[in-house]
């Protein structure tokens, strides 16, 4: 795959692009420029039961992103940046370290960092609608998403092809040789390669679809399908039907080696109800095969490094409902606060209970009986306006 993404990148140039090149209205590397500064102040606490300690992580991260613009000419070329800067406010030793939180790695002797810094750049080209690009990436997409949900952003080191020269139609390649956690600015995460391509396509205002496949070296082959449908009823109301499924393939010694089975597929299915500012949903979701889906985590602690948020399920919230041959549905409801004059504020509640689960083969069995779990989640955000 890393020798085809040149031929991939010539033969989306040589066809002739659908619409109007954002390359021919270039306004220069600085002109078309913008820095953004973005402050993150994140805590999570892991309230354990059976007389364990509990785990708690507090910090304050400042992200500094910078994104040029493209020179002018039939191919432009560009560079961005990114500078990532958390200090510790809590979390030092013996409360850090817990699965699910991450903010700051821990050293050999046990404590968590006090601060942290990490640094990245990407060099970049663009002809007609299509961009190429060599750094540091942190791609979006169902099989590769690099996490962006704790204090600072995990990241890749590869390069990146995107083209968007049939209106309607975005297709996505890469091959990435490094992952670089979260919590730590070292990158030695253990991954060797991960190669990844496909597309989504807009059909109409209604319906989209996506459909990608990836390759993680010694680890799984994956593929994902996606189809989105809205249903506009008035003005204010509309239903909206989403499909999720993935499909994966573990390699041998990667299931020995973590004492599993190699096949997995799994989908969910949602229905959203959109009434003004609120949202009432309902989701049915199942994993079948010879084990559970597997996603994210870091080589070097047996995960498989595609990152953090390559589930684009709709049962995932703390608990994924992940399980092998596990079932699970859910219910929720959201409000937008935009509708009461608190524009970017979203709250959302939801109940998911997951059935069937099988349990852990026995060298795993840690205090399940593999039967039912349930998850209640309140989340409160504000996102970016």
């Amino acid at each position: 795959m890393k020798k085809e993404l040149p031929l991939i990148a010539l033969g989306i140039i040589a066809a002739a692009p659908a619409f109007a090149s954002q390359q021919s209205t270039s306004q220069g590397f600085i002109e078309d420029s913008h820095l953004d500064l973005f402050l993150r102040n994140a805590y999570i606490k892991r309230d354990y039961r059976d007389g364990l300690p509990d785990k708690a992580e507090w910090g304050q991260g400042i992200i500094a992103t910078f994104e040029s613009g493209f020179t002018q000419g039939p191919v432009g070329f560009g560079v961005d940046g990114i500078a990532q800067y958390a200090v510790r406010l809590d979390g030092g030793r013996g409360r850090s370290g817990a699965g699910g939180i991450d903010f700051f790695a821990q050293d050999d002797d046990g404590r968590a960092k006090s601060d942290l810094a990490k640094f990245g750049a990407t060099a970049k080209m663009r002809f007609s609608n299509t961009v190429l690009s060599y750094g540091s990436q942190r791609p979006m997409l169902p099989i590769v998403y690099a996490d962006d949900s704790r204090l600072l952003y995990e990241s890749y080191t590869g390069t990146m092809l995107t083209s968007r020269e049939i209106d309607g139609l975005e297709i996505n390649a890469g091959y990435l040789t490094d992952q670089q956690r979260k919590s730590d600015d070292s990158h030695n995460s253990g991954l060797k390669s991960l190669t990844f391509g496909g597309a989504s396509y807009q059909f109409n205002d209604q319906l989209s679809g996506a459909l990608y496949a990836s390759h993680v070296e010694d680890v799984l082959n994956k593929q994902y399908l996606g189809l989105n449908y809205k249903q506009p009823f008035a003005a204010d109301q509309q239903l909206i039907v989403d499909f999720n499924g993935y499909n994966s393939r573990l390699d041998q010694e990667y299931a020995d080696a973590n004492d599993t089975g190699r096949s997995n597929s799994i989908w969910s299915l949602a229905a959203s109800y959109i009434w003004d500012i609120h949202t009432f949903k309902v989701a049915y979701q199942q994993s079948s095969g010879s084990t559970g889906y597997h996603y994210g985590g870091y080589q070097n602690q047996g995960g498989v490094g595609d990152g953090g948020n390559t589930i684009w399920l709709a049962n995932s919230y703390w608990s994924d409902f992940n399980g092998e041959d596990e079932r699970s549905w859910q219910a929720s409801y959201g409000l937008d606060f935009a509708g009461l004059g608190v524009p970017g504020l979203s709250w959302t509640t939801a109940y998911v209970r997951g059935i069937t689960l099988k349990p852990p083969r026995p060298a795993t069995v840690k205090n399940t009986n593999g039967s039912t779990r349930c998850s209640t989640r309140c989340k409160t955000a504000w996102r970016k306006i």
